[in-house]
């Protein structure tokens, strides 16, 4: 009786707290950041500094993955020189003591065997290689086959020999070392439409799903590589493709598609939240991030909120108190600043809320006004450049240095948008063009190799200002002849 008793009055608390959408929010298991990018990878400081952020906003896990570390991807066959794993321990230590897991990535696929002695040579290569890795504490491992597509966009893999290659590695670490966590991976048609031709799974992903190791988690990336977001439905229709709850690998804020000549910098930054991820059970999720690891820490931190309780998350609200906290009295500014520096696209990728809509907004009332030839306020807009002008010049002033190494060239281009906005604002008060406006423009675009923002918000006014003007002269030609 006394046992019912105490049954009785958990359930009742537990219906009690239930009602509360905090008091039992249910985080997703694996959770972190994905060093995943191509261009110039981290250093050992920055990773460091990524995994005590992970401790510090309840992420797990770190995967190290950077595509342009040759012994990763390209020379994977090659060990780790004795500096390189030296700094490798180290990590290894700091997420042990921040209770981190650190999750090593390999990525074979380039030149992996899987048939005749080349086949049990790389074989052995791999367990060589994971063993090394284990010496020095690693204990979960990841093996990618993911952008292994020639220049036409095809590729060529066998869908079942690498499932079968998986589970080999999968039986060999786990029968020898019983604290070794399952496998993960990304196969090589690692998003939903490159999996599905017509209304059938294509073959490779057919092959690779049906022979791989039910234990061995799964990532894929969304309906594309980078994409507006993963809805419920869309997840359950990718977790019964692979017969298991897959996790997802995320596409924002990474911008290395948006690499300088240099491959040194990405000129656009995604300072916004992350968003439109599902809300049902997710097993895993992994943020890639920038190239710039102090300005990821926007983005990863709402990332993290989204994690730890998917069901109640809210972007805008994530956002804002991200930026207060990271931020404190720099805060606002700050704000001003990344609302103009969220939206990443361009012909395949389209992912992060609309830069300074506002602002567009704003812009569009005053143009079609104009148009229109009815009288147009622009105090709206001139209060806006105004404030960019302020957090400009803010953040400029008294950024911490390490953030301004990030984002110097993106805040001067703001800049000299916001001073080719107010010419262009001057010359459709005056009913004509300053020439000014033109040079402007073309010293903006000059900078674009090097700094893009704004693009569809206060440079897009500057564009549609010169047009309109334009379009009348060239109307008032035609009237002439």
């Amino acid at each position: 009786m006394e046992k019912f008793f105490r049954r009785l009055m958990i359930l009742s608390l537990m219906t009690i707290f239930m009602g509360s959408s905090t008091a039992f929010a249910v985080p997703i298991p694996l959770r972190g950041v994905v060093e995943g990018f191509y261009g110039k990878p981290w250093t050992v400081e920055d990773r460091a500094d990524i995994i005590d952020f992970c401790r510090r906003n309840n992420l797990n896990a770190y995967i190290y993955a950077p595509k342009d570390d040759p012994y990763h991807r390209d020379k994977w066959r090659k060990p780790y020189p004795s500096d390189k794993l030296a700094e490798m321990m180290s990590l290894v230590a700091a997420a042990q003591a921040n209770n981190v897991r650190f999750i090593f990535a390999i990525s074979p696929g380039l030149d992996l065997h899987y048939k005749g002695s080349q086949a049990d040579a790389d074989f052995d290569t791999m367990i060589r290689k994971l063993d090394a890795m284990y010496r020095i504490g690693v204990r979960n491992f990841a093996i990618f086959f993911d952008d292994l597509k020639d220049d036409k966009g095809r590729h060529h893999e066998d869908g079942k020999a690498q499932a079968e290659f998986l589970n080999r590695v999968q039986k060999n670490l786990r029968s020898r070392y019983k604290d070794v966590a399952p496998l993960i991976t990304v196969p090589t048609e690692y998003f939903y439409d490159d999996m599905i031709s017509g209304n059938k799974v294509k073959p490779y992903t057919r092959d690779f799903a049906a022979n791989l190791d039910p234990k061995i988690v799964v990532l894929y990336s969304g309906k594309g590589v980078v994409c507006e977001g993963i809805t419920d439905s869309e997840l359950d229709k990718v977790n019964k493709i692979f017969g298991r709850e897959v996790g997802i690998w995320w596409n924002y804020p990474v911008n290395d598609y948006s690499l300088t000549p240099d491959g040194n910098r990405n000129v656009k930054l995604a300072l916004g939240a992350i968003d439109n991820l599902p809300t049902s059970k997710v097993t895993a999720i992994f943020f890639n991030p920038m190239g710039q690891v102090q300005l990821s820490k926007i983005s990863l931190a709402t990332g993290a909120i989204y994690a730890n309780n998917p069901a109640t998350y809210d972007a805008a609200q994530a956002w804002n108190r991200v930026i207060d906290n990271q931020f404190d009295s720099l805060a606002p500014a700050m704000k001003v600043f990344a609302e103009h520096s969220r939206h990443m696209e361009n012909s395949w990728a389209k992912v992060g809320d609309a830069d300074a809509p506002e602002f567009a907004a704003a812009a569009s009332i005053v143009m079609n006004d104009v148009k229109k030839n009815l009288p147009a306020d622009f105090r709206t807009l001139e209060q806006m450049l105004d404030n960019i002008d302020l957090a400009v010049d803010v953040l400029l002033t008294r950024l911490p240095q390490k953030y301004l190494l990030e984002c110097k060239p993106q805040l001067e281009q703001l800049k000299r948008i916001a001073r080719a906005d107010r010419i262009a604002i001057a010359s459709l008060k005056a009913g004509r063009l300053d020439p000014q406006l033109k040079v402007l423009r073309e010293e903006i675009t000059a900078n674009e190799k090097l700094a893009i923002i704004s693009e569809k918000a206060g440079r897009k006014f500057i564009d549609d200002v010169i047009k309109f003007f334009d379009d009348k002269e060239k109307v008032g030609k035609r009237k002439k002849k």
